[in-house]
């Protein structure tokens, strides 16, 4: 089916970790410091050449990892990531064209929506899941809480401008599954290979649903 196993891999954390890689040598040490911080689910974003690689290797080398890709804008996004070994696929929008494609991806998707209309347009095509981004940008957590009634089909991934301050708010309505965010993987931290400040930061964003 089209999102099969995907509510499994997003309860795995109350966070997914989106992630932007200059470097894909620099992926396996990451993915290990997220896991051992209790942060399995990682969003490698296709907003770098180092992409596709860094899936490849976390899903060959990183036990207990579960790598999707990130920033999917197209249908070859798809093949190439699923090749790579890439579980789940994200992308910011919903296009008519990427739909169409999701459904023959063999990697669950996870669109993103931004109003009630594209949450409706997902419904339609029977999806369960959504990533709603830019979530601080375009209502946040009001948003949501608003539209959990109208809409209890559809629960959410929430993606952009959250922060470990904010994320419990999201985490506390009924239609939230789990947020995604890049605070515990800045690019700066990645590079310079503080592997154990990231685990820190992974082990303090997986209690956030207890919050």
């Amino acid at each position: 089916m089209l999102q099969d196993g995907l509510e499994q891999i997003l309860r795995a954390a109350p966070v997914v970790p989106v992630v932007i890689i200059d470097d894909a040598a620099l992926a396996v040490p990451l993915a290990r410091a997220l896991v051992a911080g209790g942060l399995p689910a990682i969003e490698i974003t296709l907003r770098t050449a180092a992409g596709l690689e860094a899936i490849r290797a976390i899903s060959a080398e990183v036990e207990g990892a579960i790598p999707g890709v990130g920033t999917v804008m197209e249908a070859a996004h798809y093949t190439a990531a699923a090749k790579a070994g890439a579980r789940f696929a994200v992308s910011p929008g919903a296009t008519p064209r990427l739909l169409d494609a999701a459904e023959d991806c063999g990697i669950a998707p996870l669109p993103g929506i931004g109003t009630v209309s594209e949450a409706m347009t997902l419904i339609e095509r029977g999806y369960s899941f959504a990533k709603f981004f830019p979530a601080e940008a375009a209502g946040g957590a009001a948003f949501l809480s608003s539209i959990a009634s109208p809409l209890p089909q559809l629960r959410f991934c929430p993606t952009g401008g959250i922060i470990p301050e904010i994320a419990p708010r999201y985490l506390r309505l009924p239609n939230v599954i789990c947020v995604g965010g890049s605070w515990m993987v800045g690019r700066a931290a990645i590079n310079a290979g503080d592997w154990a400040g990231i685990t820190t930061a992974a082990a303090a964003a997986a209690q956030l649903a207890n919050q």
